[in-house]
């Protein structure tokens, strides 16, 4: 698959999952409670032990079911690392030219973080394929809004603070996913399960309508 197409399938519901756990087995189960969930798209933070382990085992297990990825992939060393395992896109809270250039030559994709409109034009000059605003906690979903009048083009993605009851909120401002932890996977698998489709279903109501009423274009070619 092409970047673009990466992109697209690990963005499409409008969430990824972000897995951080203290022990690999419960990195493990929590990925398999949030698949059987439904939901197809989630990191696994290197921030967890033996986090890469995980990463391989998902990505032969799942195979094209899911899109698995690494989160908190800081340097190119770990980004390499991460690709070698089988991460089909990669997360990063900070924005570091390495990162996007080590994963750019194995064709993957990387979702670098920014805070500020400046670091959101740098990550679009350096090319990454899709812009963590982090942490979210700090700003308001209108400061989306605010942010793309001025640069419409840049496909943001709210991490860190988002919960279920702002997600929604989130998407309607303009951002084209939301990543989350923690306020998503919490719970036991029917809880979790619940939890997930209703969020799924809330945030396909929330995609803001282009004019002519036909709904927000895919920013990967939908």
């Amino acid at each position: 698959m092409y970047r673009w197409e990466i992109t697209r399938a690990a963005l499409a519901q409008r969430v990824f999952a972000i897995v951080r756990s203290a022990t690999y087995d419960e990195a493990s189960a929590t990925a398999d409670t949030l698949l059987s969930a439904g939901i197809t798209s989630l990191e696994i933070s290197l921030t967890t032990p033996f986090a890469l382990e995980a990463v391989t085992t998902l990505t032969r297990e799942l195979g094209d079911d899911a899109v698995i990825g690494a989160g908190t992939v800081l340097d190119a060393v770990s980004a390499r690392m991460a690709v070698d395992a089988g991460a089909r896109f990669l997360v990063s809270p900070s924005l570091d030219a390495e990162v996007i250039r080590t994963a750019h030559r194995y064709g993957v994709p990387v979702f670098a973080g920014v805070s500020t409109p400046s670091e959101i034009v740098r990550g679009l000059e350096l090319g990454a394929d899709a812009l963590k605003l982090f942490p979210a906690a700090g700003h308001h979903p209108s400061w989306i809004g605010d942010v793309r009048a001025a640069l419409p083009q840049a496909p943001l993605l709210p991490t860190g603070g988002v919960t279920t009851q702002t997600a929604p909120e989130w998407i309607a401002a303009g951002a084209v996913a939301v990543g989350m932890g923690s306020a998503l996977s919490e719970g036991d698998r029917e809880t979790v399960a619940k939890r997930a489709a209703d969020l799924l279903a809330r945030l396909a109501d929330a995609v803001p309508e282009q004019p002519g009423g036909e709904g927000a274009m895919d920013p990967y070619g939908g």
